[in-house]
């Protein structure tokens, strides 16, 4: 069982798999160690973290997570002069607690080739002031925040080998988008009062969850609004000027005029915006990953901005019934662009806006569906190749396009009584094979498509 807060976390730029899951990892490995023995740590990154390590702030995301800061309470303004202070000095307090020498320069440790088990894979290793190993542990950032240690994956592939598996029980399990509409239909309920259901079985009463998913809008909306707000070039190098601060004073100018292209506009600011936060290192919410952090930001202030009927209980609607679908892609296949490329990362985010804007929107759950299903089909084969290693170009563009795209999905799929021939079982399926054959080069490696053909300085 996947919670919806699981799949919805808040956290810090750029990236979620390559910022907040090793930050979470680096974390928990500090506070498990007896820090009072421990005389050095060192972090190896390998694969697709060592390649555009750098440039997604991999480096300063473990050095965090040692000295023990995690994504969700870091304050983000602070958290580059912690690193910078880090750095200079030298050292780190361990878990917060135990001062001890960490050189970033050589302390961290860069391997382009990739473990054989993920493409995002982290060698923490401790030793006492003789230089025995004390911890040796083997982590797996695994794309939108989740890890897992190499024992946990192994057992995870073990047991989903294994028919009848099943660590928590809910009212409404669900394997597959097939299961999900028959749980649904069987019922009488809607994907949002399914999932509902599902997370107070998990011990949360209905009014948590209500408050947890208000907050969860409460930082998506304050991401937007900083993003409108903040002017200036983006961190990196590449001399990207954020502009969404200009695209926000125009569509300003524009709201009470006659252009028509006005609600697009604000669609394509928000994404922006979120993404722009994104990539200087601000709190944003991985929905699913950090790199597509703006698809259902943007289209839930769509939402909100233009549906007359929009109202706090269709707001938490929306990111529920985009919860259970974000859930099957990541349960039967892939969030992650090292593995499977930008569709796993746009393509699912636009997929889970479409289904959850379908749904406000008054569709069937047949319809719903049939709105995932359209985003994703049109997502397919997407690269994820980000210049020079930072998540700018093209990744705060294609947010946009995105959103855009989801928008017009749920009104086709509104447009039809549901039936289609092609599922969201099936495209999912078709996702993950395409990103299986999709060459390295092109899944978050900066070594192939955009990333070698744009000159950069």
């Amino acid at each position: 069982m996947i919670s919806v807060f699981d799949l919805f976390k808040i956290g810090i730029g750029p990236s979620s798999s390559h910022t907040v899951g090793p930050m979470i990892a680096a974390h928990t490995f500090a506070s498990q160690l007896d820090g009072a023995r421990v005389a050095s740590v060192t972090v190896t990154l390998y694969g697709s973290l060592s390649l555009t390590g750098k440039g997604h702030a991999t480096d300063r995301a473990v050095t965090l997570g040692l000295a023990g800061f995690h994504p969700a309470t870091v304050n983000s303004d602070e958290a580059g002069m912690i690193w910078q202070t880090i750095r200079s000095n030298k050292t780190l307090a361990l878990a917060g607690r135990y001062t001890m020498p960490f050189d970033t320069d050589t302390d961290i440790i860069f391997v382009d080739k990739p473990l054989p088990e993920h493409p995002n894979g982290m060698l923490f290793t401790a030793c006492d002031s003789d230089g025995n190993t004390l911890v040796e542990t083997v982590w797996f950032s695994l794309g939108g925040g989740f890890i897992a240690r190499r024992e946990q994956l192994l057992a995870e592939q073990l047991s989903a080998e294994q028919e009848g598996v099943e660590k928590i029980t809910v009212p409404y399990p669900f394997a597959s988008a097939q299961a999900l509409l028959e749980q649904c239909e069987n019922n009488q309920l809607t994907v949002a009062e399914l999932v509902l259901a599902n997370e107070q079985a998990l011990g949360r009463a209905v009014e948590e969850v209500n408050a947890g998913l208000d907050r969860l809008w409460l930082v998506m909306d304050g991401c937007i609004d900083r993003g409108c707000r903040t002017e200036g070039e983006l961190p990196g190098g590449l001399q990207v000027q954020r502009r969404a601060p200009d695209l926000f004073k125009r569509w300003q100018q524009e709201v009470d005029g006659d252009n028509f292209l006005q609600v697009m506009d604000w669609v394509s600011l928000c994404a922006m915006a979120v993404n722009e936060e994104n990539a200087a290192g601000g709190r944003v919410v991985t929905a699913p990953t950090n790199g597509a952090a703006g698809v259902i930001p943007a289209v839930l202030a769509f939402h909100k901005q233009y549906d007359k009927q929009s109202s706090p209980e269709s707001m938490r609607a929306f990111l529920l019934t985009a919860a259970a679908v974000g859930v099957l892609y990541k349960r039967n296949a892939s969030i992650s662009a090292a593995e499977v490329g930008c569709q796993g990362e746009i393509g699912v985010a636009s997929s889970m806006a479409a289904a959850a804007l379908a749904a406000v929107w008054g569709g069937t759950v047949a319809q719903v569906e049939n709105a995932a299903e359209i985003a994703m089909e049109h997502h397919l084969g997407m690269t994820c190749d980000p210049v020079a290693g930072l998540v700018q170009v093209p990744c705060i563009e294609r947010n946009s396009m995105g959103a855009v795209k989801a928008i017009n999905a749920a009104r086709l799929a509104l447009c039809g009584d549901g039936c289609h021939r092609v599922s969201l079982d099936q495209v999912i399926a078709t996702m993950y094979q395409t990103g299986r054959d999709m060459q390295d080069i092109y899944k978050e490696t900066s070594l192939g498509g955009l990333a070698v053909n744009v000159v950069y300085c």
